[in-house]
């Protein structure tokens, strides 16, 4: 009686064995993960690189490497925090969807009446450039005279407004537009009352209980990671010096819903790729994170439901099918002061990817930063494939 109950135990023992075998093959161990990314790092020569994996709502991989100052040999750590560029968008539009909720505002609104002067199209002065088209960036306002404050745009202020403003008629037709967002932010401290760094604190940072923010002097410094410019005629990386500018001087006279561009709505959030990846993750459940909801699913889905058809851009959020083939991604990418960031999540299949990197030498495909994409669909091969 006691050999068939031995086989029995043998077997049991065997396929016991031959799974774990099999996890093992399905995931990677993290120094095979570490081994891909960095091998990605030396082909585009990158300073620094920070990820974050979510899979099935739960973050299942974060690493740093590199370095988060090269002048010292300090490296980076998961904790560090960088300027993270144009994914601050999305910040913005979010708190925007929030004061909509509660009846401040609505999409067809003419943005003249929110931001407090004259936004017309001259060539088009009888279209309403609306809410919606400025977070859709349809508005038809272009950067040509730059977008660090309200007077390149207010008639009363600059000569040259009308150069502000793009041939086609408002809502028909695409441009990306810092000054767009720039913009936002300051109607968001009208219809709050509440300085833009500080409304986007209390409302998504600490609400999603994340380290961050658009103040440079709120923030601890030591934690900043520095971001490198790469310069192709040298082939060198220079420290950007102005990328985490406190302009405390300027903020001391800070006048509430027009000095707004100087926390940059449109690029200046400071948040490390971990805590970026539980923000995402609340996009990715449609405003909903840990039981808590911060937008409601109405407004997470016209978040990320496209407005303009080639571009896919919806609300500070696009789609595009160019980054995983085989998968429709939903997110938005930031380049500034040499930094490249990339924050993409697919929302049916509760999985999402984040990625940054304080330098390295820029290579583009499909419209991608090519170490961006190299080490978003490494990641995805290695933990969600």
């Amino acid at each position: 009686m006691t050999r068939p109950n031995a086989l029995r135990l043998y077997f049991r023992t065997l396929v016991c064995f031959l799974f774990i075998s099999l996890q093992g093959f399905s995931q990677p161990g993290p120094d095979s993960v570490a081994v891909n990314l960095q091998r990605i790092m030396k082909k585009f020569d990158a300073v620094g690189l920070s990820v974050a994996v979510v899979k099935g709502n739960k973050m299942v991989y974060t690493r740093s490497f590199g370095f988060k100052n090269m002048e010292s040999n300090t490296e980076l750590k998961d904790q560090d925090i960088f300027r993270i560029a144009s994914i601050s968008k999305s910040f913005s539009a979010t708190a925007m969807m929030q004061l909509l909720e509660a009846g401040k505002a609505s999409l067809n609104d003419d943005f003249s009446d929110l931001v407090g002067f004259k936004v017309r199209n001259p060539k088009f002065p009888e279209t309403v450039i609306t809410l919606k088209m400025v977070l859709s960036h349809t508005s038809s306002i272009n950067d040509s005279e730059g977008y660090f404050n309200l007077d390149v745009i207010n008639p009363d202020r600059n000569k040259n407004w009308t150069k502000c403003y793009n041939s086609y008629e408002p809502g028909k037709g695409y441009q990306y537009c810092n000054l767009n967002f720039n913009m936002v932010g300051a109607v968001i401290e009208k219809l709050s009352g509440e300085r833009f760094d500080q409304y986007i604190k209390h409302h998504i940072l600490d609400r999603l209980g994340l380290y961050g923010g658009y103040c440079v002097d709120s923030l601890d410094k030591n934690r900043f990671v520095t971001l490198y410019e790469y310069d192709s005629v040298s082939r060198k990386f220079n420290p950007a010096a102005s990328a985490y500018n406190p302009r405390s001087d300027e903020i001391r006279s800070y006048v509430m819903g027009y000095s707004t561009p100087l926390f940059s709505p449109t690029g200046g959030m400071k948040i490390s790729a971990a805590d970026l990846a539980r923000y995402m993750t609340m996009h990715m459940n449609y405003g909903k994170y840990n039981g808590g909801r911060i937008i409601s699913k109405k407004s997470a889905r016209l978040m990320q439901t496209k407005v303009s058809e080639p571009e896919n851009y919806g609300l500070a959020l696009l789609q595009t099918d160019k980054l995983v083939p085989g998968k429709i991604m939903t997110g938005h990418t930031g380049s500034a002061y040499g930094l490249y960031s990339a924050m993409f999540f697919q929302p049916r299949e509760k999985f999402g990817i984040v990625v940054i990197t304080n330098g390295c030498r820029p290579e583009y495909t499909d419209a991608f930063n090519g170490l961006l994409k190299a080490a978003i669909n490494q990641l995805y091969q290695d933990f969600i494939q």
